[in-house]
């Protein structure tokens, strides 16, 4: 692969006024440089942008770094089979590695979106499945009974897919204040090709993308005072944005902890996301989920040969921290354009229209409680992620309807924005949310509503060349 590394010289960018909690007028500056992640700040950009471990990560642990990138990377192959350190993907799947789903560890995009019915199947897009029932702590939420908490439409040699993935699209068409129109489109999905019978009638359909990689363990190292201050002060607000926390359980560390991960902040730690999609994606066991994914209706299924040899998981235990240590210290790229007229202005705009206040800009991290999974390249940095890390009602446009833990059908984590301007470079496409329905950032606001349709529609309100300017500096982040 090309690798292609510019030097970025740094410039302070001074004036950085965070849009104040409780009032526009009463935010508080906080200067920011092109060091996004801080000495974890690595200056590239193009293909590879999202693949370099954080600039001041020890060499003793770039191994480790490595070790975690080749099992990332490298596919899975069906068991029995003569790679036995590799072997036991399945039965069911939908990726046979995770640089599949996130490919150059950076964001999936939902199949080609047509006017019509879509016949390619997604690789990087994942339908999350689950029925009403009440809240279970270690659950989170109640699996399709005979096809689990998502669809695979893929499987090994013998078994059969659990289905197909359809989407179709419809257009919405709109137009801000100044007559410039524009057009929306919105996604649905079904499923097709059942192999098991149907689905339960009250089965709820939550599509997903996979986002990009870089910065998470970085976001695990913030304190959770941090975010838990970010619902206080929210919750003071007039103007209804009230951000709230996820409680989950961790299989990791086997009790209730602060959501952090996935797009409803599901997942308190990044070794619970990395064990439940090797699982769920791949077909992987380990030690934290050590049994396949097939219910007891598949029987081709629980019928398939697996990797494991004895009590030993498909990914032993030391693979699987070196993958998750990989994760964690994949570097955010260092901020661009960072003395551009347009982007200060469009600063100042993002503040203006309130944007700042779920997509809080930085933290100061602490530790990551984990020693195996963690680093000191981690600790004491002063970050720009841009969120809240809380959950938001975004309105019924956006909704799924399907409640994870403490997260309704109407709720979604913010999500980060560092790193959104270098998607099309390492990936090709500028798909945006949870499902990838808006083709840019521009989209992405326009379908904000629920607590977010103030500044949606302060947005709309800009004249043409604030617009453009506030995107160019969501574009630079």
């Amino acid at each position: 692969m090309n690798k292609r590394v510019r030097t970025i010289g740094l410039a302070l960018m001074g004036g950085l006024a965070w849009a104040g909690m409780l009032w526009a007028d009463s935010s508080t500056k906080a200067p920011m440089t092109a060091r996004t992640a801080g000495d974890a700040t690595v200056f590239a950009d193009g293909q590879n942008a999202f693949s370099f471990p954080a600039a001041n990560l020890p060499n003793e642990e770039r191994t480790r770094f490595a070790i975690g990138n080749s099992f990332f990377k490298r596919n899975w192959v069906q068991a029995p089979a003569s790679t036995t350190a590799r072997d036991g993907l399945g039965p069911h799947f939908i990726a046979r590695s995770c640089g599949a789903c996130h490919l150059l560890d950076g964001r999936g995009q939902p199949p080609a979106i047509l006017n019509r019915l879509n016949e390619s199947q997604p690789v990087s897009l994942l339908l999350r499945l689950s029925i009403p029932g009440q809240h279970d702590g270690q659950l989170g939420v109640v699996p399709e009974p005979t096809y689990g908490d998502q669809l695979n439409n893929m499987a090994v040699d013998g078994v059969k897919p659990e289905g197909k993935v359809r989407m179709a699209v419809s257009e919405i068409q709109g137009q801000y204040p100044d007559g410039t129109p524009y057009t929306l489109r919105k996604p649905s999905y079904s499923i097709t090709d059942l192999a098991y019978g149907p689905l339960h009638p009250d089965t709820r359909i939550s599509p997903r993308v996979a986002p990009q990689l870089i910065g998470l363990g970085l976001l695990e190292a913030i304190p959770e005072s941090e975010i838990l201050n970010n619902a206080q002060t929210q919750a003071q607000r007039r103007d209804g944005i009230a951000g709230v926390p996820n409680r989950v359980w961790d299989a990791y560390a086997q009790r209730e902890m602060l959501g952090r991960f996935g797009w409803k902040a599901n997942v308190a730690t990044l070794a619970h996301q990395t064990a439940g999609a090797f699982l769920g994606d791949i077909g992987i066991t380990s030690r934290l989920f050590p049994v396949e994914n097939c219910t007891p209706m598949q029987h081709d299924c629980l019928a398939a040969p697996n990797g494991s040899t004895g009590a030993e998981p498909e990914l032993s235990d030391r693979l699987f921290n070196e993958v998750v240590f990989y994760q964690a210290v994949l570097a955010p790229p260092a901020r661009r354009h960072v003395n551009d007229a347009q982007v200060m202005r469009g600063q100042k705009l993002f503040e203006q229209a309130q944007c700042a206040v779920c997509h809080r800009p930085s933290y100061v991290t602490g530790k990551v409680p984990f020693p195996a999974l963690s680093s000191r390249a981690l600790e004491g940095q002063t970050i720009y992620p841009y969120t809240d890390l809380l959950l938001h009602d975004m309105g019924e446009g956006l909704a799924d309807h399907r409640p994870d833990f403490m997260a309704n059908g109407l709720q979604w984590k913010t999500p980060p924005l560092w790193g959104i301007g270098l998607i099309p470079d390492v990936n090709g496409h500028m798909r945006l949310l949870h499902d990838g329905r808006a083709d840019g950032v521009e989209e992405a606001i326009l379908w904000h509503g629920g607590e977010a349709a103030q500044s949606r529609d302060r947005f709309m309100h800009f004249s043409a060349q604030d617009r453009a300017a506030l995107i160019k500096f969501v574009e630079s982040l």
